[in-house]
């Protein structure tokens, strides 16, 4: 009877283990889901000086969030494009699809997809 009941011991600390361990990967996937759900939204960017009225000391990417505006951090304007060119964000606001967070009043991007100028079509 002994090995029985060592026999029942191990498999149930072996079901243990189981359900221990698939609680843990479907935890560790519901993280990622979130972080992966943290999506691209559609943004006003633009010169934060020229078109949002921030103050600093030259020509630096700014977001505009629900009224409010941020500068960035993890990109440029000149990454984006001439930005005192014809279209540029120093001359326009322009949409884009951002993937970041707000962190100590600045907005840290991971991704930004500068959309098209509505207004530099040709016809």
């Amino acid at each position: 009877m002994i090995p029985n009941v060592q026999k029942t011991t191990t498999m149930k600390y072996l079901l243990f283990v189981i359900l221990v361990i698939g609680s843990l990967t479907a935890s560790a996937q519901d993280t990622e889901k979130k972080t992966d759900e943290a999506e691209m939204q559609i943004v006003e960017v633009s010169c934060g000086q020229c078109k949002f009225g921030l103050e600093g000391d030259g020509c630096d990417l700014a977001i505009n969030i629900d009224g409010k505006k941020y500068w960035v951090d993890g990109t440029t304007m000149d990454e984006h494009g001439d930005a005192h060119g014809h279209g540029g964000m120093c001359n326009t606001i322009r949409k884009a699809k951002v993937k970041g967070e707000l962190v100590d009043g600045r907005y840290k991007v991971t991704e930004m997809e500068l959309l098209p100028d509505e207004h530099n079509h040709k016809h």
